[in-house]
């Protein structure tokens, strides 16, 4: 198995054991996660602070309204919250490429991975 593949094995995972999802999209995850590129394999990259407003700025910039192709609206600050609210505050580490295919699935642009 490729390191990408343990990695999602582990990200399915956590998505059942902490009944974020009940059933994981596997192409969906497996794509989202080779689309994030060697950020996933660094500890600090690989791991999404939902309490900094930077980084939330980022992602809304360059993930919901480059890569998904969004509208810059309030509808995406809503999206991030309900995705934040969705991985629990008590989850500390929330991993970046779950938290980008929590993204996808909210605002069902599934087609940028097809």
């Amino acid at each position: 198995m490729s390191k990408l593949s343990d990695l999602c094995d582990k990200y399915e995972k956590l998505f059942t054991e902490k009944e974020i999802v009940k059933k994981v999209d596997r192409t969906l995850l497996d794509a989202v996660a080779k689309g994030l590129g060697p950020s996933i394999y660094k500890a600090d990259a690989a791991k999404v602070a939902c309490s900094s407003k930077d980084e939330m700025a980022r992602i809304r910039k360059n993930f919901l309204i480059k890569k998904l192709e969004l509208k810059d609206t309030p509808k995406l600050d809503e999206g991030l919250a309900a995705v934040c609210a969705q991985m629990g505050s008590k989850n500390r580490n929330k991993q970046r490429a779950m938290f980008y295919y929590l993204l996808v699935k909210h605002f069902r642009k599934s087609k940028v991975y097809a």
